[in-house]
């Protein structure tokens, strides 16, 4: 049994049981990893593929449990590659930050000016996408910390720390009639064209409760990821929008309107998202503490030894 082995298996589950996917992806070749996972297979005596001919159909009950175990020794590996950098590097390193467009634009930008100056020598990444597309990241080992709000059932797997709430507001065009109606209601919203988040009506979003639970639907005709572009067509006059609060900045947003909508739709916790059993530089506990002050070392530590 050899890590490479291990690598093998792991990358021919994440590439949905396709080995050449697989290979492409390793640089090597399908017949290098279907005889390696044979050997692996033959040296501890259970079967960890179902195959139907050539082709790989799924993943035995032990091939769950030795998958589970290979990821574990994998991390641990790299793990152990991380105390070799942390105490030979001088400061020096990569930081991959996972998070949504909102986050990276209106929320990281005074964390991340602090952070560049207390650690020059780091090269921060920010790689933007979809709370789902964050959690992919954080499972493949291509970013050390996600930060993600709405979509808790993408991250079962990973160690989610709470660490701010966010609220709701309604964008529209100037001189739109909302701006002189009174109180915003869900009524009101309903009767326009709405743009919003593409989570926004996923099962557990505040939004979709909102409007199920007064049994109103909602007339959406688009829906991004960003907040720029919900602005930019809610600018254009092609509806009303629903975005973060924070992401309206009176400055620059000249061509729409912000209207308060605390009161319709409850608020929204943002986390931090890590692998559980990662093992994290000094930078990165910096950096996270850096975006939530309670979320200093000893906490974040202490929820990776409670789900290891």
């Amino acid at each position: 049994m050899n890590l490479q082995q291990l690598r093998y298996l792991r990358e021919v589950a994440r590439h949905g049981l396709n080995v050449s996917v697989a290979a492409e992806a390793l640089f090597t070749s399908q017949p290098g990893i279907s005889k390696q996972i044979r050997l692996l297979e033959e040296e501890l005596g259970v079967t960890i593929l179902v195959r139907h001919g050539k082709r790989i159909t799924g993943i035995t009950e032990p091939g769950r449990i030795v998958l589970g175990l290979a990821e574990r020794i994998l991390q641990d590996t790299d793990n152990l590659r991380a105390v070799g950098r942390e105490f030979n590097s001088g400061g020096r390193g990569t930081l991959v930050i996972a998070t949504t467009h909102t986050q990276a634009r209106y929320a990281l930008p005074p964390v991340v000016a602090r952070f560049t100056q207390r650690y020059p020598q780091v090269r921060l990444t920010l790689r933007e996408g979809s709370p789902e597309h964050i959690a992919g990241l954080l499972r493949e080992g291509a970013a050390d910390l996600g930060i993600a709000t709405e979509s808790e059932e993408a991250f079962t797997d990973l160690v989610t720390l709470p660490c701010a709430q966010w609220t709701r507001s309604v964008i529209t065009p100037l001189k739109h009639p909302l701006l002189g109606a009174g109180p915003l209601t869900l009524e009101k919203i309903a009767q326009y064209p709405l743009i919003t988040y593409d989570f926004a009506f996923t099962p557990n979003s505040p939004i979709r409760r909102a409007f199920d639970a007064a049994n109103i639907k909602p007339n959406v005709v688009l829906t991004a990821v960003a907040a720029d572009v919900i602005k930019a067509y809610v600018e254009q006059g092609m509806g009303i929008g629903i975005l973060a609060k924070m992401a309206f900045d009176p400055a620059r947003d000249h061509g729409v309107r912000l209207i308060n909508a605390d009161h319709l739709f409850e608020p929204s916790t943002t986390r931090i998202a890590l692998r559980r059993n990662a093992w994290l530089r000094g930078y990165t506990y910096d950096f996270i503490e850096l975006f939530s002050s309670r979320l200093d070392r000893n906490a974040v530590s202490a929820a990776l030894a409670a789900a290891a």
